[in-house]
C-alpha cells in the first residue's frame, strides 16, 4: 500500500516557524520519523521510505498555500495513489492550540490550502488533519496572527505536539482513519 501525506504551508525563511507552516513542521517530523529525507522534486520536496510495510511519500509544495492542489494533484497522478489514501496536514483557526482533528472529508473551511486541494481533486471527501492554531487575533488581524510566530507559551508545547502529530499521521497509513480518529482526535 502507497500513501502520500502533504503537509501544507509556504516556501521561504520569511515563513518559517510560523503558524501557517505547521503542515511543513510535521510532515518534517515524520520524515525523520521514518528517515526519509526531503529532495528536491517537481512542484515542491519529496520524501520517500516505509512504515510498517506501508510506502510513504512526504509532500511539503513548494506552490505557496493557495495553489498547493496543483502539487497534490500532480503527486496523486503521478504515484497513482487512491485520494484515501492520502492526508493533508494543515493549520486551523477554529481550533483551540495543538488541538488534533482528523477528518475524512469536510468543506474548506475558508482555508485556501484546503480549498485549492478540493478544486485540483474534485472532490470534498479526502482526509485531513488539522492542526489547531486558535484564533486569538483582533479584528482585521487574521492574516499577519496565520503568518506570524507562535508565542513563547506555544512554543514551548511545539514539539510534543509535533510528535503527537506525526504519530497520528503515520497511525493513518497502518491503523486507518476510524482507528486514528478515536485514538487521537480530541488529543
Amino acid at each position: 500500500m502507497k500513501y502520500l501525506i502533504i503537509g501544507l504551508g509556504n516556501k521561504g525563511d520569511e515563513y518559517k516557524g510560523t503558524r501557517h507552516n505547521i503542515g511543513f513542521d510535521v510532515a518534517e517530523k515524520i520524515a525523520a520519523e521514518i528517515e526519509a529525507p526531503f529532495q528536491t522534486a517537481n512542484f515542491g520536496w519529496i520524501a520517500e521510505g516505509k512504515y510498517k510495510g506501508r510506502k510513504i511519500l512526504l509532500l511539503k509544495p513548494d506552490t505557496y498555500m493557495n495553489l498547493s492542489g496543483k502539487a497534490v494533484k500532480f503527486w496523486i497522478q503521478k504515484e497513482n495513489i487512491p485520494v484515501e489514501n492520502i492526508l493533508v496536514i494543515t493549520d486551523d483557526l477554529a481550533l483551540p492550540f495543538g488541538t488534533l482533528r482528523l477528518k475524512m472529508k469536510g468543506s474548506d473551511a475558508g482555508h485556501n490550502g484546503l480549498k485549492s486541494v478540493q478544486q485540483e481533486l474534485e472532490t470534498q471527501n479526502y482526509p485531513r488533519l488539522r492542526f489547531g492554531i486558535s484564533a486569538d487575533f483582533a479584528e482585521g488581524r487574521q492574516v499577519d496572527y496565520v503568518l506570524g510566530k507562535w508565542t513563547e507559551t506555544e512554543a514551548e508545547k511545539l514539539p510534543e505536539r509535533i510528535e503527537t502529530f506525526a504519530k497520528a499521521a503515520l497511525s493513518f497509513t497502518f491503523a486507518g482513519g476510524a482507528n486514528t480518529m478515536s485514538a487521537f482526535n480530541g488529543k
